[in-house]
């Protein structure tokens, strides 16, 4: 499955302010760290705000910050914003497919879609924080890296 752009970078987004909830996140310097231009990040953002998952403050320190619940938050919750996961019932594949093979392949990826859907529903915040934090861990206890 593949995330529309506006998705990856919203769910970047979220995850970046909940690291550290008391942070105002500039979003010039998420636009640069995840090679996005600031004109289609503030879109995201915005809708980011109005779904609450994120604030804005304007002015000399301004940017966003988490203020949302990671603990109840999941990626579904984020990615519902941005992509249309619907999945094609039975009676719709009828009409759209006309060959046995075809509705064959679309109820296989409508269930596939489906179990992506629970997946992502099953994902708290706070789980991908938590698995943020211990891929940093791993990646502090490394050696460096011989040239």
């Amino acid at each position: 499955m593949k995330l529309q752009k506006s998705t990856v970078i919203a769910l970047c987004s979220v995850l970046e302010a909940a690291l550290d909830p008391g942070r105002q996140l500039v979003s010039a310097e998420i636009a640069e760290k995840y090679g996005v231009s600031p004109h289609h990040l503030a879109k995201v953002l915005r809708r980011l705000g109005r779904a609450g998952l994120l604030e804005s403050s304007r002015g000399v320190g301004g940017g966003y910050r988490f203020c949302g619940n990671a603990k109840r938050a999941t990626l579904m919750d984020v990615i519902d914003l941005f992509e249309d996961m619907m999945v094609e019932r039975s009676g719709q594949r009828e009409a759209i497919y006309s060959t046995d093979v075809e509705r064959a392949i679309a109820q296989v990826l409508g269930e596939i879609a489906e179990t992506a859907k629970a997946v992502f529903k099953s994902i708290t915040l706070a789980t991908m924080l938590r698995l943020i934090e211990r891929q940093q861990r791993n990646a502090d206890s490394r050696p460096p890296a011989r040239d």
